[in-house]
This record gives structure tokens, sequence and C-alpha cells, in this order.
């Protein structure tokens, strides 16, 4: 049976051991990163099933480091652990998208069994976004249609992910610009985002021409309707 994987992320490379010591104890396999950047490379490469982070820390602190996860890989969960024990810190981690918050000094029989409990409730099927013949695989990072796997470069799976996860829901175009791409500098951004919708409908296009996944609402953003079993989308409010 295959042991579940966390990631432990933290600048301090002895409490990262102490608490990659801790999780092995209780049957857990364990990957260590010292920085924010390592530990999105892991993800990319690894299949996770929880996320141990750190606040602090250099480049880019946990909190910048969630904010991806979650753009990524929605239904990954995360636990902070931490020193930073204020109520505010506490509300700030958890309103981030935090499914746990650990303050420093922790008990590892505590610390495994919360670990034990957030990989549990999460769940291989929580990880799959199903919309008519289309399937999302956040964990594996691939996505089907009509049974057959897409092409998809990394952008494009993390655009169909943020349209996916919002279905029937329009999302600006703004905020898909700052979800997908990671900044906020607007510069240019409509143009980039209209080219990259385009791409991708033609991908889906290329397997399954009948349906339209993802519609224009002029003014605002795009949006990917909820579809039935059959497909069938509905139509297009001013293509790009």
């Amino acid at each position: 049976m295959r042991r579940a994987v966390v990631l432990v992320v933290d600048d301090n490379p002895q409490m990262a051991m102490i608490v990659a010591m801790a999780l092995e104890t209780a049957a857990f396999d364990v990957l260590v990163a010292h920085d924010g950047a390592t530990a999105l490379n892991l993800l990319n490469t690894t299949r996770v099933d929880l996320v141990v982070l750190d606040i602090t820390m250099p480049a880019m602190d946990g909190l910048t480091v969630l904010g991806i996860i979650r753009t990524r890989w929605a239904h990954l969960p995360v636990m902070f652990l931490t020193g930073r024990d204020s109520p505010d810190d506490v509300v700030a981690g958890l309103e981030r998208g935090a499914d746990d918050y650990v303050v420093l000094p922790f008990h590892p029989r505590e610390l495994t069994l919360r670990a034990k409990a957030l990989v549990r409730r999460s769940g291989r099927d929580d990880r799959v976004i199903r919309n008519g013949k289309l399937t999302i695989d956040l964990a594996g990072r691939e996505a089907y249609l009509n049974g057959r796997r897409l092409e998809l470069s990394d952008l494009d799976f993390v655009v169909l992910s943020i349209l996916g996860r919002n279905r029937g829901a329009p999302v600006k175009w703004s905020d898909l610009w700052e979800q997908a791409w990671q900044t906020v500098d607007l510069h240019g951004a409509y143009d980039v985002v209209k080219s990259q919708i385009y791409r991708l409908r033609m991908k889906l296009a290329a397997v399954d021409p009948g349906t339209v996944y993802i519609r224009t609402i002029r003014g605002v953003g795009y949006l990917m309707p909820v579809l039935g079993e059959g497909g069938g989308g509905e139509g297009d409010d001013g293509l790009t």
C-alpha cells in the first residue's frame, strides 16, 4: 500500500529535520525543501498528500507559497507549522486557505495525528473536477476529454483548473491573470489572457468540437458552464 507523502517546507534545517523525523516515525514518506521555489518544483514533479509549511522564510514566505498552491493544487491540504502565534497570524493563515495551523513548540504526537486527519479528509476523489466529458485531475496535473488525455502546457492546466473550480460562475480576466500568472502588474495582461484562452479553446475543440467549455462574458471575463454528462455547452457571449 502506498504511504502518504508529506512535503516539509522550512528554511531552518534543524527544525525541518525534527518535523521530518516525527512524521517518518508515524509511517509517512517525507520530502524536505528549505525554500518556497524548491517546494513548488517538488510539487510539480511529485505526488504529495500534505504540505507542512513555515510562514517566515526568505525570498518567498509561506503565505505566498500557500497562494500558489491554492491556485495550482487547490485541494492539497496545507498545515502551517510556525512560531508566529498571535491570533491575527492564525486568522490570516486560515483565511488564506491553510487547512490547519500549529504553533511552535509542537508535540510530535499531536502533529502526526493532525497530519493523518488532513490526509484522510482530503481523499483522492476531492482532487478531481468532472464537468460533462471533461475530467481535471488536480493532484496528477492531467486533464482528460472524452477519455483522451489532453496535451496541455503547465499554464494551460492552471487556467483550465481555475475555470473548472469556478464552473458555473464567471472569473474576471484580471483575477485569472493574477492567479495563473502570479502578478498584479496588468500591463498588457488582457491580450495575454485572451491569447491563452484562445489556444486552450482550440485544444478542447480539437477533441470535442461540439461543446463549448469556455465562454466569454463580455466586459467581465470567462466562464466554464456546468455541463451534463453529454456535454452540449451553451453559446458564447462574444468569443475571442
